[in-house]
């Protein structure tokens, strides 16, 4: 794969908050997702969640920021912890203005490339034409793509290429100056080349943003994570199995199935 040098400076953001999560659990009403999860992601880090499909890493993922309460017949118990804050006491829009998410497939509006920018920033309150102006151009750098678009900024968001798009709704996260950046497999429907430069500018989130990236891409999780985290499934139920630096859970995992998973044994 060619190299692709991304050389725009992400900007520091001066709250760098981690996540705890306290014996959470997830239920769809009888069916257990998630059993008692107890985990750190570290401030200021880039996290990888691993595991077999169907483990609940996704669902996880959906609890961080209660997107998880948009499905119908769900419990959550246990606590999620945003910088000790518990998250059940902030309003959702507050949270999901601190916990922003980019998905799976590109999710961009069917808007103008800027009205992707200026839209969430509106209903936040950010009605300032200039703070708009300078907003979208710093987001935009941020994620490689103001030099692409900046002369088609009212085109339609639907007509770039898929990674574009991607990069795009990074930038709509950005826009809002989030803590805590959710990524549930953010490349897997992107082309090898795209992937390559979003790879890239997670890469250049860290220290800046606290970060946690869902992926059943092994290779992926080892070039971007710090830390990793093994989901799998025990008794029907999404557990975690194993937590740790990345360079210690690939080069010696202690637990047997994170051994299995690594080596591709198991998963």
């Amino acid at each position: 794969m060619n190299s692709i040098n991304l050389t725009t400076t992400i900007k520091t953001s001066t709250i760098k908050s981690g996540i705890v999560t306290e014996n959470l659990s997830l239920s769809y009403g009888n069916k257990i997702a998630l059993r008692s999860i107890n985990l750190t992601l570290r401030s200021g880090s880039i996290s990888a969640i691993i595991g077999p499909s169907g483990c609940g890493k996704s669902s996880f993922l959906n609890c961080l920021n209660r997107i998880i309460e948009l499905t119908s017949n769900c419990q959550v118990s246990g606590r999620v912890l945003l910088d000790d804050c518990d998250i059940q006491t902030l309003k959702p829009i507050e949270l999901r203005r601190r916990v922003g998410m980019l998905f799976q497939k590109p999710t961009p509006f069917p808007l103008s490339i800027v009205r992707n920018i200026e839209f969430p920033l509106r209903e936040h309150g950010i009605r300032d034409r200039d703070r708009i102006d300078e907003i979208l151009e710093t987001s935009l750098q941020q994620v490689g793509l103001w030099d692409e678009v900046k002369d088609r900024l009212k085109s339609p968001a639907l007509s770039l290429s898929g990674g574009q798009q991607q990069r795009l709704c990074l930038a709509r996260v950005l826009a809002l100056n989030p803590e805590v950046l959710l990524m549930d497999e953010p490349c897997s429907a992107l082309d090898p080349i795209s992937s390559e430069i979003v790879e890239q500018t997670i890469d250049r989130l860290r220290g800046n943003y606290t970060v946690v990236v869902v992926t059943h891409n092994l290779s992926q999780a080892r070039r971007i994570a710090d830390d990793v985290a093994l989901f799998w499934l025990q008794d029907g139920a999404g557990t975690l199995i194993e937590t740790g630096a990345i360079d210690r859970i690939f080069n010696s995992p202690q637990h047997p199935l994170t051994q299995a998973y690594i080596s591709g044994r198991k998963g």
